[in-house]
Order: structure tokens, then sequence, then C-alpha cells
């Protein structure tokens, strides 16, 4: 895998294009020209979804980004939109797939894919194996699938860290990714890959299984120790519940009955209607109701006839007083009583006599009228008292149908407990048995312990026969040959001793006797960049020529910065053969420094690709050839000056 071009879209429609070749690249300028960008873009399109492009005329003029690259008989482009305003990131992508792909033009653009898909396309490519990182089971940390994004750790050397004396690999500094960079380097050297991942992922399962079955036989084995004293519990709690009957049962065939138990059903239970209890207490209420007016009207009744006793009696005392009238003769013509004194008697009249007949009169009338109601007091009397005496008869047959009806309630509710406490123990009775693991399954679950013991030793074995660890060393130490080699040609310290590769450190390690010198205590920009660049070269030089899946480019962001005294003069070179050439600078040292680069891409690892970006220009034939375009001096640059600002429009 390497890079064809890339390739920046304005959002008026215009392209940039940067092509590449395979060998040494080098990309010239003055500073701010977006040299140093070209990595963040390279690395935005191989399917990382955070923009690191630097803030500035890039973000701001950029729509569209896209990097083609090159694989054996087939060309992959990937292009990304910039993130929308306000957004860190952007997760879609454009694939086109050929063996020849151009850039497309600006109106061919269209999202067709996402970031996913692009590391999965280009982790297949460059040839990642099915695989997953190796985790011990006593550490918390996640297994994972290492892709394309775990090779960028070697592929960029950027100007912040390429002369660091504590940061060899890319991202080493951030969270989680040394102990990312650990887990991975098996995998991309080829120690580490499907048949060790497909045995581990076996042992992993297999020994699940066996403690699975561990437990189950220890189950049953817990089980059948106490299942005669249970078996004969739950029979009792059967008898008293009324499941089973009273009738004695061998101790010996406890089972059996307990799996007759799990057939009882409940008693049916007729339906509980609430609303009669309630219905009868109303009747009876309004029966009560109905008495109390019958006795009501019975009372006045009483009364009244009474009173008409009480008025008979006083109209006979008082007819007796005047009983002496009746002395007085009669009219033979008209037969009422009659004054002998009348005044026709005696020839003349008398108003006495006259208002003691009228008196007379009066009472003969009222003690008629008195004495004619009797009856039918009498008889409205007889009918209050009946109709009283069949409300109260009636009140006493409701008062019987209540207490039978709450009589039923209780009924009811005694069978639906007796119910309720019969299924508990039919639930007891129900899993006992299910956990009852009966003789013939208790030996099969031990003939199928056996089985997984000689299956997880078999794959130990395997497993153990397995000599990725001794085969990553090997590849550690052959990286380690060629190291001392490149830092005695970069002119660095110690470069007479062996060096090698720290992965717990992650870094480099002269093997000096007595005292190992790590890069860290070691001093000198000059000296790290010399560290930095052995370590890479050698590591990729091992991947080239073992085609192990490691993309065949790295880019190098001004690596002779550390040869200039200050930074001030490094920056005033602006990437002419002049400026460099006048500057206060060795220019032997930087022509050692391309020339080793270039050589590493025509002899160590031939049709290797280096990308570097420089201040620095040099006379000679091999490195203007090298030069991808002429220097950057703004303008031109990345982008050119003229394109419009993407948030004016």
């Amino acid at each position: 895998m390497r890079i064809k071009s890339v390739h920046l879209y304005s959002g008026d429609g215009r392209r940039r294009d940067l092509v590449f070749h395979d060998g040494l690249n080098i990309i010239t300028g003055r500073s701010s020209t977006g040299k140093s960008a070209l990595s963040e873009i390279i690395e935005y399109c191989m399917g990382r979804s955070t923009f690191l492009v630097p803030e500035g005329a890039i973000q701001d003029r950029v729509a569209w980004y896209a990097v083609i690259y090159r694989f054996a008989g087939e060309e992959i482009l990937v292009a990304k939109p910039a993130p929308r305003p306000g957004l860190a990131s952007c997760s879609t992508a454009m694939v086109r797939r050929g063996a020849v792909v151009e850039a497309p033009n600006p109106g061919e653009l269209v999202v067709n894919d996402n970031d996913e898909g692009v590391v999965t396309l280009l982790s297949r490519l460059v040839g990642i194996p099915e695989n997953v990182t190796e985790v011990p089971i006593d550490q918390s940390r996640v297994s994972f699938e290492a892709t394309i994004q775990h090779t960028v750790y070697y592929l960029f050397q950027k100007q912040d860290f390429v002369t660091s004396k504590t940061q060899l690999f890319y991202r080493q500094n951030e969270d989680h990714q040394p102990q990312t960079i650990r887990d991975t380097m098996p995998i991309v050297l080829g120690v580490s890959g499907r048949d060790k991942f497909q045995i581990d992922a076996q042992l992993r399962a297999a020994n699940r299984e066996l403690r699975l079955n561990a437990k189950l036989v220890q189950q049953a084995r817990d089980t059948a120790a106490g299942s005669e004293a249970k078996a004969l519990s739950l029979l009792s709690e059967a008898r008293g519940v009324g499941i089973l009957a009273s009738a004695e049962i061998a101790d010996s065939d406890a089972i059996s009955p307990l799996r007759q138990a799990l057939s009882w059903r409940p008693t049916p239970v007729p339906e509980d209607d609430g609303r009669r209890v309630s219905a009868i207490e109303q009747e009876i209420a309004e029966l009560r109701d109905q008495r109390r007016e019958a006795e009501g009207r019975i009372k006045a009744a009483q009364q009244f006839a009474g009173q008409s006793r009480g008025f008979e009696a006083e109209v006979s005392e008082q007819q007796d007083r005047l009983a002496s009238i009746k002395a007085l003769p009669r009219n033979v013509e008209t037969g009422e009583w009659q004054w002998p004194f009348a005044e026709k008697d005696l020839g003349m009249a008398s108003p006495v006599a006259n208002a003691l007949l009228s008196e007379l009169r009066s009472l003969d009338r009222e003690l008629t009228a008195v004495t004619g109601e009797r009856p039918v007091l009498d008889s409205y009397l007889a009918k209050q008292i009946e109709e009283s005496a069949g409300i109260t008869s009636r009140i006493a047959e409701k008062e019987a149908e209540l207490a039978a009806a709450i009589a039923a309630s209780e009924i009811l509710a005694q069978m639906g407990s007796r119910n309720n406490a019969a299924a508990r123990v039919v639930g007891r009775i129900s899993l006992f048995l299910e956990d009852l693991v009966p003789d013939e399954e208790l030996t099969r679950l031990l003939n199928e312990e056996r089985r997984l013991r000689r299956r997880v030793a078999e794959l130990e074995e395997r497993l153990g026969a397995d000599d990725s660890e001794t085969r990553f060393q090997a590849a550690l130490n052959n990286i380690a040959e060629h190291m001392s080699s490149y830092i005695r040609e970069l002119g660095g310290e110690f470069g007479e001793f062996p060096a090698r590769l720290d992965l717990r450190a992650l870094t480099v390690v002269i093997d000096r006797p007595g005292r190992p010198v790590y890069m860290y205590k070691s001093g000198g920009g000059a000296n790290h960049l010399a560290y930095h660049l052995a370590a890479m070269l050698a590591f990729h030089r091992f991947t080239s020529r073992y085609n192990l899946p490691i993309p065949r480019f790295m880019l190098i962001d001004q690596p002779t910065q550390v040869y200039f005294p200050t930074e001030a003069s490094y920056k005033s070179v602006g990437g002419t053969v002049d400026e460099t050439e006048q500057g206060d600078v060795d220019l032997e040292t930087v022509r050692r420094l391309f020339a080793l680069l270039s050589r590493f891409t025509i002899e160590d690892a031939t049709g290797f690709q280096l990308i570097v970006s420089e201040h620095a220009n040099l006379r000679d034939d091999w490195f203007q050839a090298a030069l991808v375009e002429d220097p950057w001096t703004k303008p031109p640059a990345l982008v050119p000056d003229d394109w419009p600002d993407l948030f004016n429009n």
C-alpha cells in the first residue's frame, strides 16, 4: 500500500493535485505552506473520523480531501468531506475502486461509504489477517481486532516528536495507546494471526464448557445427598394440604408419589358474588323501614281509638246526668222529648225547655257517630298489626338468608386458601424433581467432564506448541540487527553498541556494556532523531522484506531541524538551494541524512515510499529528482491563495 496522490477540492469546484512516486519524495518550502498538514490529511482518509488538519487556510478553503492508494493490481480512492461547521469529526466517505483510479471531478464527489467501511477495506487489502489481540485472563482490558488504524504508529514521524526523547511511536503519548501498540505489534509483524486466534478461542470455549459441566456435576451430587430427607418432607406437606391421601407410603418409594402429586389440579371454587350479601342487607334494611312505618300507623290508630273511648265515656256520663229527662214524656206525634211545662202544654213557651231538649238531641247524634266509627277503626288497626307481623316474618327469613350467604363466602375463601397452599407445595415438588438428577444423568455428566478435560489438554498442547512468542522475539532481533548501523550513519551517539526496541517502555535501548542507555536518558536532538529514524527504518526494512501487512510508506516531517543552531535559522531557509547553502548548517550532515533515506528506498527496502517535508534544499541531482514540486514559497502552496473561504459563501 503506497500513496499515488493527494487531492484537495475547493468550495467553488476547483481541485489541487499532489502526485507522489515510489522511493524518496521531498516537499520543501517556507513555513506555514501546508507541508505538515499532509500527514493529517492522509490519516483522515485512512478512516480516522477525528479531524486534525490545522486551523487556517486549509480548513477555511478546502471542502473535500481525497487520497488515492495504490495496491498490487488495484487502486483505491478515499475521499472525505470536511466536517460541518462546529464539528471536529466526520465519518462519511466516498470510496472508488479500480485497476487505475483517477481523481474525480468536483461534481462527482458523493458520499457512498463511511469510516468503518474504509478501515475494513484497507485492512483487508493491506493483508491484515483475521485476528484478535491477546489479553491475559487476569487483566480487565478487552480484546479487539487490529486494523489498518493500528499501523499508523509506524507511518508518521511528525515534527513535534520526530526528535522527541520520550516518544518513539506516533500517538504514543495518548491514553491507552501504549498498551494498544504492544498488543497489536505481534499481529502486524505477522507472528500472531488467525490460527492462534482460533485455537485460543476454542480453548476459551472449552474451558467455559468444562466449568459449566463441573458446576452441574456438583449440583447433581449435592442434590442426591439430601434428596431422601427432602422427598419425605415434601410428602408430609402434600398430605397436609390434601394433595395426597394419608395412606402410608413406604420411605423407599418417596419419588413416585411426588411425581403423582404433579397431576394435582385445584378444586373448582364457585364464583363468590360478594354483591349478594350486600343486596340481602339492603333488603333487610328496607323491610325494617317498612315495619317501623306500620308500627307508627298502629300506634296512631291505637291513640285515636283511646281518644274515641274517652269521648264516648264522657258523653255517656252526661247522658246519665240527663237521664231524668228520659222521664219526661215524648210527644206522641213526633216522638221527641217534650218539656212538661211546654208553652203549648201549659199554654206558654219556655227557653229552658228548648235548651235542654237541644242538648239531648246533640248528645244522641255524637254518641251515634262515635259508636258507628268503632268497627272501621278496629278493622284498620287489625290490618296494620297483621302487616307488621308479616314484615317481621320476612325480616327473619332474610336474616337467615344473610347468615347462609356469609357462611358460603367463608367456605369459598377457605377453599381458595387451600388451593393456594396446595399449589405452593406442588411448585416445590416440581422444583425438587427437576433438580433431582437420576443416576444415569450423573454418569453422563461425569463422562462429559472427562471428555472436556481431554479437549482442554489437547488445545493447551497445541497452543503451547505455537512458537509465536519465539517468532515475535526473532522479528524484534532482526529489526535490532540494522538499527545500530543506521544510528552510526546518522551520527548518533553510542552507535558502536547494539541497539534494540524495548516494548515495555516503547523506546530505543543501546546495550552498552555495564549500563544500557535508554533514548529518554540520552541528550541532544540529533541523537533523538537518529534513534527515531534508525528504529523506523529498521522496522520497515524488516516488514518490506518479509511482505508483512504494513503500508509501504512513511511520512517524516522536517527532520533536519536538529542540524540548525536555532529554530529561527531553520525557518529562515525557505526551500531554496541558495538559502540552504547560505544558512548556518552543516550541509554534509543534511546530505548524509537524505542520502541514507534515498538509499533506503532503493536498496534496503526497494520501492518503499518516503515522503519528507523540509525547509532545506540541496543542489544534488538525486535530491532535485526527489522533489514532488517546486519549493512552496506561498504562493504556490498546498492550498492556493485564490480559493474562496468556505464560510463566506
